[in-house]
This record gives C-alpha cells, structure tokens and sequence, in this order.
C-alpha cells in the first residue's frame, strides 16, 4: 500500500507516508484527531420536525390551543410523517419565585398546571402530549429577560412581579431550570433564545422604564466585532453540560437562538442540535428569501445531529396563506431541500386542506428526513433564479428549481448540475403533482413567478466508482475553517425592514459566515479554478482550514489541489495534506497563485476519518488565501 501510493505521487511531487497523530503538536488545530470531532449525538439524526406556537399566537399561546395543535398533528396523519415535537415559545411564565429562584407557570393559561398547595407543573401538560405520542418542548432565554419583555409590552402574558421575579432567563439559573424542565418536568425539546444578552443594556430608556436589570450586552447584531463571541458560545455551551447531566439517554433537543449571531456558523454544530442563522421571519417573500440566503450556503456545516435553522415555517400567514399556495409550496420545498428544521406555526385546529396538504406531502418531506443528512447544493445561483441539488441515501437527487422573482421565467437543468452522465437518460419525478419525465443531457421548464418545482431524479453518474465529496456534505464536519475574523456575507438578500419600516439608510448585511468552506464553490461565491482550468465541483476552503470526511467503504481519496484564482493573497503558498484516521498519507509540495493543479491521491481502504488540511505555516499577507480542494472523491 505505501510502495502504491509513493509510486503515485512521485510523478507529481506528492510526497506519501504514515505518521502517527501523537508526532503533530496537541496545540496546533490542524493536527489531525483521528475521531469526529462532533458529538455523536442520538437524537436530532433528521431535522427536528413539528410545530411552534411563535407565529400562530406570539406570547397569547394557552393550553387549549397547543393542545389542540396536537391533537390536530395526530389526527391529520402528520405526526406519522414525523411532525413531532409541540414546542411552547415565549409567554407561559408567571414569575420566577423568590427567594428559592423556582419558575411559576401562568396558570390561568395553562390550567393543567396548576397543583395543591398553590404551586405549578407541566408535567399534566407533558404527559397529555406523551400520551399523543409526541414530544413536548419550551422556550427560555439565556440572559435575565426574555425578548417579549423588550419587543411585546402590550402582552397579557408578560412575567409580573419585581424585577427579581420578572427575571424568568436563564442566568444564574441554568443547572436548577434545565433540571426543572427536563427532570422534573418531563420536556424533550429547549429553545434557548438571546434577547437578555442583546437589549437590555444600561443605555436602553426600556430598562429603567421597566425597571429591569441593565446587562451590557454581549452581541451587537450590527457588529461581528462588538459582539464577544467566546462569551456567548460559553453561556450556550453551560446550557448544553446542564441538558447533558439531566438527561444522561440524550433524548433532548436544544435549539439556539441567537439569530446568526456571535458566529454561531462555526460553532452552533458543536454545542447544540440546530441553531438559527438569521433574525425572526415575517410572512413576506423578501424575508423569506433572507433567512433562506442565510442558510442554503453553508451545507457543510450541518449533519446529522447538527442543523442550520433558518426559522419556523410561516406558511398560513401573510404571502404564504390559502391565497399565495405557490409561495406556501416554494417556501415548504426549500426548507426541506436545505435540511432545515419544519415546525408548522399556524392554528391547526382550523387550517384548510390546502395549507394541511403542503405540510403533508409526504414526498417533499421525505427530501428533509433523508437518512443521509445532506444539504442541499447549490449548482446554479443567481439574483433570479436558483438551482438546488440534494444526494439521497440511496443514491438519487433532488432539484429544486425555484424561481426567486416576479416574472415568468425558463429554467434549464441539465444533467451535469446533477452530476449525471450527459448521454445517458436522467427521469424526473416531479413531488408536487407527480409526473414524470426524462431527458437526456438537459431539459428545460417555465416557472411562474416565485415558483419552486422540485423532482426525484435517478440517473448514470458521472463519478461511476464513488462520490464527489461536494455532494456528501453530511459527511463532512468543517473541524477548523480558516477564517481569522468573521465578516458578514454580502450575498444574503437585503430586504425591507422586516416590521415594514425604511428610516435610515437600509439594512446591511449582518451574519458572519463570508469565507467558509463551501461546496462547489469558492469560500467568497465565486466558481472553483485554478491556474484558469475550472472545476464544477469540488470544496472551496480558506488556507489553515481542516476537513473531515466518513469514508464508509471507499479504497482511495484523491483531489486537484491549488490555488484559487480569486484569491487576494498572491504571494503565499499552501500545502495540502490527507490524514487517514489520525495517520499522514499524502502531502503535496508547497502551492501557489498561477500554478497548475496537482493531483492529490491517497490509499484510504480500511480508513474510517479521512481528514484534509490546506496548511500555510508562514503567512506574509493578511489577506485571505483560497484553497480549491478541486473533483475531490472518495473512490471504490
């Protein structure tokens, strides 16, 4: 095997051989680790699925209500296609009790609550859903105060009492309430939202007029670099060692909320399930295309057990109800086609077959509940129209055509964006009414405004004796991704204010997560090249990033490493290197802007982590230096 892999390399400058992981510096981030880093999480293998009472009822949620939702859910047949967790947002606190710190429930909302002696419990509450076979989830936030207190104080609902008993967060109370409503309380699902880490400095006029706590505050949504990072990963990650030791099977949930914030791109996968990747949705279009935009990029940062989430599902309000079924169809396609977690939020004790049909394909949400865990690609972008491509587990695609625009427009897809063979025939299925087509090499489809059709697809590979490694992107865990300061990504849609104001001068792009690793393309959205030879497919990576991949089976990795021609920093080099389970297997030389790719092969039979470096030891430039991993597979 070694004598192979020197024979192959030598003819293009590759030096290949095994070393231990033990020889690499503990303290350098690009060792390699030998284990996925990730925790191998039991629960969350798919997206979470269900429903929320956020956007059907904000913070005037009551018992009969979130009752009746689930009932609904087992009555229509969701819950069999996996809508499972019934998850209260913001609104059912009373008080947090003084001096013990206990929480009280509002019982007057949610009278199952209500025990001897004057004290309150969701454990009715949750056993009545564990009956229904579901699961039960709650909302709480990681500061003192929760955001209804700062953005819905004409609220019913809002915590009463002192200030002490109006503090119904988290802080300073994380281990007693994690063990509260898990424990005691019997829930299986926790959002954990970040309004008490963000509005209620001592410069707000709300938090003397409220007389809350003033808490400077640790994220600015405006600024990446205002915003400690580490703090708030560290206020997350308390959350998660609580949830850890009260539920030692791991039969929980926890959802961060912070909106996109603190960076939470690089590290939400290793502290919780999912994680939102922008501020709230509203039902209109261009905010529905701006919490997409800042997911639909980022496919491998999500695997099972981890998820972007670019917000609940606003379908039956808004541009998404009964009257706008294109809209509430293209909204639904494209969670499920990026692996975003579906939580219905509507009234489903009165929703009509139309919007009960949209949520019940069974098809389009078998796309979000493949077993693979892969994200969907995106092979074509434009301001106009875009082209999604999702791997299955058992080997097929989906597409998703979805036209993001006001007028009629035609779409050709062609097999070479599904990573199909041109002259074999590729059939299509279409999920929304079932037909089926063929064509060979390309096809093309004219799409209403604002339409998204998605389709099955089976086809001859390109790649016969393996897979590209763009196209498994729950496969791989961006362990270390190159990025020295965060920056917010300019490709997201910037739409009007979304509670419908335009003072000032516009909103600006926010989100950190410009110059990640990304699938087919450049970390900065440009196409894969180097040395003007283009890839179509590969893994665009910044210099000083370390990938890893699950090999289930295949003999060989191999690459066409470089360069990027889009990067700003010409004069450094890179060195590319594959580690299999901890051990070096091959190396390239040093790399640089203008030279032509070299071909990266290692012997990986046997292995179970292959792990990719693009390594620059000695930088001279700030500037960022783009790696292009290009046609890298795992090959039979």
């Amino acid at each position: 095997m070694l004598i192979r892999a020197l024979l192959a390399s030598a003819a293009i400058g590759v030096v290949a051989f095994a070393q231990p992981a033990s020889a690499l510096s503990a303290a350098d981030p690009l060792a390699p680790t030998g284990r996925w880093s990730i925790p191998e999480r039991a629960q969350a293998r798919t997206p979470p699925m269900g429903w929320n009472s956020w956007n059907a009822f904000r913070t005037e949620v009551d018992e009969a209500k979130v009752l009746g939702a689930a009932q609904a859910m087992v009555d229509s047949g969701l819950s069999n296609l996996g809508y499972t967790y019934v998850n209260i947002d913001d609104g059912w606190w009373l008080r947090r009790r003084q001096p013990d710190g206990r929480l009280e429930i509002r019982t007057a909302i949610f009278p199952s609550a209500q025990i001897e002696g004057g004290a309150s419990s969701f454990r009715p509450f949750t056993d009545a859903l564990h009956r229904l076979r579901l699961k039960a989830g709650i909302y709480t936030d990681i500061g003192r105060n929760a955001c209804s207190q700062a953005y819905d104080l004409h609220s019913p609902n809002l915590p009463e009492g002192s200030t002490a008993e109006r503090e119904v967060g988290l802080a300073g109370h994380v281990d007693q309430d994690i063990g509260l409503y898990f424990q005691e309380w019997g829930f299986d699902y926790i959002k954990v939202d970040a309004c008490g880490v963000n509005v209620y400095g001592p410069d707000n006029p709300l938090v003397a007029a409220q007389g809350y706590t003033p808490v400077p505050p640790l994220i600015d949504q405006a600024s990446i670099a205002r915003t400690d990072v580490a703090a708030v990963k560290g206020l997350y990650e308390s959350v998660a060692e609580a949830l850890e030791h009260h539920n030692p099977d791991g039969d929980y949930i926890l959802a961060i909320c912070n909106w996109g914030s603190a960076d939470v791109r690089a590290w939400g996968k290793d502290v919780g399930h999912m994680w939102r990747t922008s501020g709230d949705i509203t039902p209109t279009w261009t905010r529905m295309l701006h919490n997409f935009d800042s997911a639909s990029t980022r496919a491998l940062y999500a695997q099972p057990g981890a998820w972007n989430d670019p917000d609940i599902l606003f379908i039956g309000h808004g541009e998404f109800d009964e009257a706008h079924l294109t809209e509430a169809r293209s909204h639904f396609s494209l969670w499920a086609m990026i692996n975003a977690p579906l939580l219905i939020s509507y009234d489903l004790r009165q929703a009509p077959q139309s919007l009960m049909d949209i949520w019940g394909n069974a098809d389009v949400v078998a796309l979000n509940q493949d077993p693979g865990g892969h994200q969907g690609i995106i092979a074509y972008a434009s301001d106009d129209v875009q082209i999604i491509v999702k791997t299955l587990a058992d080997g097929r695609k989906a597409a998703a055509l979805f036209n993001r625009g006001l007028g009629e427009t035609e779409v050709t897809l062609t097999a070479a964006q599904l990573k199909f063979a041109p002259d074999a025939p590729v059939r299509l299925r279409d999920l929304w009414d079932g037909t089926e087509s063929a064509f060979t090499g390309e096809t093309a489809f004219t799409l209403a405004p604002r339409q998204t059709l998605v389709f099955a697809a089976s086809g001859t590979r390109v790649l016969t004796d393996g897979l590209y490694v763009s196209e498994i992107p729950g496969a791989v865990n961006v362990a270390v991704d190159g990025v020295v300061t965060p920056e917010p990504d300019p490709v997201i849609h910037r739409m009007r204010n979304a509670w419908g104001e335009t003072r000032g001068s516009g909103e600006r792009p926010t989100y950190a997560g410009w110059g990640g690793a990304r699938a087919d393309s450049s970390p900065y959205d440009e196409a894969l090249k180097i040395d003007g030879q283009g890839f179509d497919t590969g893994v665009g990576v910044l210099t000083n990033s370390r990938l890893e991949i699950r090999n289930d089976g295949f003999a060989r990795f191999q690459a066409k490493v470089g360069v990027d021609d889009s990067t700003r920093n010409t004069r450094d080099a890179v060195r590319f290197v594959v580690y299999g389970d901890g051990r070096l297997l091959a190396e390239s030389g040093p790399m640089r802007f203008g030279q032509a790719p070299a071909l990266l092969s290692a012997d990986v039979a046997g292995v179970r982590l292959v792990e990719i470096v693009a390594r620059s030891d000695a930088l001279t430039s700030d500037l960022p230096l783009v790696a292009v991993w290009g046609e890298a597979a795992l090959r039979r």
